[in-house]
């Protein structure tokens, strides 16, 4: 199948044309500004399926918004020349609803698409897109997202204009994913038109106290990723950090035994460490009354012990890098780890919380007593 994508290298253009090209849904045929524009006619008869995504937002001056007009009705005039028939994917916009000069050029053009299924039988798919975020999108431009994500990740400034404004978001990634489904026809429909099937309602000063608070928190602090809004944002604001502030040196506590040191805490999901502990070395030696851990083995080979507090009985688990397992320390059970191997033991440890030093919820303990 080939697809026509115009406005190809914009930002939905280019999530769409990755996202094709990743899942092998058909042979992409590329339009953009900057593309001999001979070549639209060319295309047009080629094609199976376009996708049209080109369009002005940010002109000079209100006259540059007829260029949403004039290329949709070049467009479809290209594909009535070739006699084609195919289906077409709009993206438009919410602000089609409006009296103003970018939504008025939006509405004209989806009259015409309309237009040019009514005469040829084609299927259409118009979607009014809300505010569209997500990686690749350029900041200062138009998305607040992308312009508070850009800011956010290098320590400027977050303006909200309309504190209390509600703004309605859709995420890139369900975006791309909704229009790839037109392809077989899969589409969720609100009266004459399409829309994505999740989007997101936040007003302007929350949108920027999520931001902001990707990178308030010390260390290597990860929010509460099981909301998707802030899954999506933080994975949007991430894409805007600059590389060189990719890399984050680890606070790493040696001695003789080893080394420990955290690596990724999370108010709502407990932290996760490294801990190395050199041949013959026994660590641990403690138990918590609530923190909960499990202990992963990743290199070398070892036996952890476990029992509770004032009982004799002890409980032991071989672990080895070459057969991985998940080893739970409930809380109220004395544990160490003891390194019987030639090699460095590595472990990973997740605990259930992350460690507060005015409250340690840790308390020495020999497995002999």
């Amino acid at each position: 199948m080939k697809l026509l994508v115009t406005g190809a290298k914009g930002f939905s253009g280019k999530n769409l044309c990755a996202y094709i090209e990743a899942n092998g849904l058909g042979e992409l045929l590329p339009y953009d500004r900057d593309t001999d524009p001979s070549l639209l006619d060319t295309y047009a008869d080629a094609c199976d399926f376009v996708f049209h995504l080109a369009g002005v937002n940010r002109p000079a001056d209100e006259a540059g918004y007829e260029e949403n007009v004039t290329f949709t009705k070049r467009l479809l005039e290209s594909l009535m020349r070739c006699r084609k028939s195919v289906p077409v994917l709009v993206s438009s916009s919410i602000q089609a609803r409006y009296d103003n000069a970018y939504g008025r050029s939006k509405k004209r053009a989806e009259e015409l698409v309309f237009d040019y299924a009514a005469a040829t039988g084609a299927p259409v798919y118009i979607y009014r897109l809300p505010g569209v975020f997500g990686k690749w999108c350029a900041p200062n431009y138009n998305s607040v997202v992308a312009t508070f994500c850009h800011n956010a990740a290098r320590g400027l400034p977050l303006r909200v204009d309309d504190p209390d404004k509600v703004i309605e978001l859709a995420y890139i990634d369900d975006v791309t994913a909704a229009f790839a489904g037109a392809l077989d026809g899969v589409v969720k429909r609100r009266g004459s038109y399409c829309v994505v099937p999740m989007t997101h309602h936040v007003s302007g000063v929350d949108l920027a106290k999520i931001i902001e608070s990707f990178g308030s928190r010390p260390g290597l602090f990860v929010p509460d990723v099981g909301d998707i809004l802030v899954r999506q944002l933080y994975s949007t604001y991430l894409s805007y950090l600059p590389e060189d502030d990719l890399a984050q040196p680890l606070a790493v506590h040696r001695d003789e035994r080893g080394f420990f040191a955290d690596c990724v805490k999370s108010c709502s999901a407990g932290q996760v460490s490294v801990n190395v502990a050199r041949p013959g070395v026994t660590r641990g030696g403690h138990w918590h009354q609530t923190k909960a851990e499990t202990f992963f083995v990743v290199s070398g080979e070892g036996v952890i012990r476990i029992k509770k507090p004032g009982e004799d009985r002890v409980y032991e688990y071989a672990v080895s890098g070459e057969e991985p397992q998940a080893v739970t320390i409930p809380p109220g059970y004395i544990h160490e780890v003891t390194n019987t191997g030639a090699k460095d033991l590595l472990m990973l440890i997740w605990a259930s919380e992350v460690f507060d030093p005015q409250n340690p919820d840790t308390f020495a303990a020999k497995m002999d007593e």
